[in-house]
């Protein structure tokens, strides 16, 4: 799932939307949104991103959290370390292979080092 799809469905969820429901209301596949929210499909376009936010009534600080997810959700990313340091290339190589094994509170502390 990623950041962005996490918080699609909170907010969904209390706003006691049904998956079915927003995706007709948006003209989107059920599918889709699904696939959306769980991280199978590529980061959403500004334009969905706008659509979405509305029809959730999401404004202000909100909606630039959410226009941030979005732009961190993309769930297949490439790392170009040309030109960068061997340790930056083995890092990037290491954390590709190791990612899905690393626990959420691991992944946690490396998100927040990063943030800094």
């Amino acid at each position: 799932m990623t950041p962005f799809g996490r918080r699609i469905r909170e907010l969904r969820g209390l706003r006691g939307l049904s998956l079915k429901q927003m995706a007709a209301d948006l003209h989107l596949s059920a599918a889709y949104l699904s696939a959306l929210e769980h991280g199978h499909r590529g980061r959403p376009s500004p334009g969905l991103v706008m659509q979405i936010l509305g029809y959730l009534n999401v404004i202000w600080d909100e909606a630039e959290e959410l226009k941030t997810l979005a732009e961190l959700s993309h769930p297949k990313i490439t790392i170009d370390t040309a030109g960068l340091s061997p340790q930056a290339t083995e890092l990037a190589n290491l954390l590709q292979r190791r990612i899905k094994d690393l626990p959420d509170a691991r992944l946690q502390e490396l998100l927040d080092l990063v943030k800094k």
